[in-house]
């Protein structure tokens, strides 16, 4: 087994919280849920890790004409949500891989909470080096992860070699705007050191380069904007509250938050739904 980079080392270390599935339970106790006798909704402030959310979710879930005979494999699976979400709302298999243990063992934990254990596996991996064979997967499905990848040229080689011929690529995914440089701690990192943003023409190029054929490209800057900005604004007022992000990044959340809500207002970044197919 390769010994992990530095970089990966780095993001591994921004994610890991050792309590974080305590913490999730007790949070979830103090917002009025039973921790026994859970469904993915109820864990949406927590797991949905990624700008709107399971709302989100499944506006790109349509795009890509998901249904229940596939097989998926969710790249960058944080906690579970977007497997969850998948798993319940169309009944396909999903296959959850992170980088970050910590959040594989969560995700499982609260999978097996939510009865959805038999549609659901997780596994820590590296999203550059995939522990799977060539054409294993129907649907690769990626949410918020890439800015975390340096190498994405390898990154997109290896979602297109897991796919099965004509099997299709969802993408959701923070991308650098025309207005950079990004103002840090964000919530995929606290220093420049660990981000690596690339354009939407840059996208668009490394992903027909790896063999892809988009088919779809939806710029949900005006939405996701609107969305943070309501966020913080909520924090700002009130604090944060008993079920969020923060149990994920710690009290840096605050001060990522009004962070994320500048970077979206000044074009530092922008957000792209894509389908693609192999």
């Amino acid at each position: 087994m390769s010994t992990p980079s530095p970089i990966a080392n780095a993001v591994q270390a921004h994610y890991t919280r050792a309590d974080l599935g305590e913490a999730i339970l007790a949070a979830l106790q103090q917002a009025g849920k039973d921790p026994d006798h859970l469904t993915p909704p109820d864990l949406t402030p927590v797991d949905s890790f990624h700008i709107r959310g399971r709302v989100a979710t499944l506006e790109l879930a349509r795009a890509a004409g998901l249904e229940a005979t596939q097989r998926v494999l969710d790249v960058g699976c944080g906690i579970g949500g977007t497997s969850r979400c998948l798993a319940s709302e169309f009944g396909c298999q999903v296959t959850g891989v992170d980088l970050t243990e910590a959040y594989c063992r969560v995700a499982a934990m609260l999978t097996e909470k939510t009865g959805l254990a038999s549609l659901i596996d997780y596994r820590q991996a590296d999203a550059t080096a995939l522990p799977f064979d060539e054409g294993t997967f129907d649907v690769v499905w990626t949410e918020h992860v890439a800015m975390n990848i340096p190498d994405k040229a390898r990154l997109y080689a290896e979602l297109h070699r897991v796919l099965k011929p004509g099997g299709t690529l969802a993408i959701y995914d923070i991308l650098a705007g025309p207005s950079g440089p990004v103002l840090f701690p964000v919530p995929w990192a606290r220093t420049p050191d660990s981000s690596f943003l690339v354009s939407p023409d840059d996208l668009r190029a490394l992903l027909q380069g790896a063999g892809f054929t988009v088919q779809r490209w939806d710029d949900t800057t005006d939405a996701a904007r609107a969305w943070f900005v309501a966020l913080a604004e909520k924090i700002r007022q009130s604090g944060l509250p008993a079920l969020g992000f923060h149990l994920l990044m710690g009290a840096d959340f605050a001060a990522m938050a009004q962070n994320q809500r500048r970077n979206l207002e000044e074009g530092r970044i922008v957000l792209a739904q894509i389908v693609a197919r192999k």
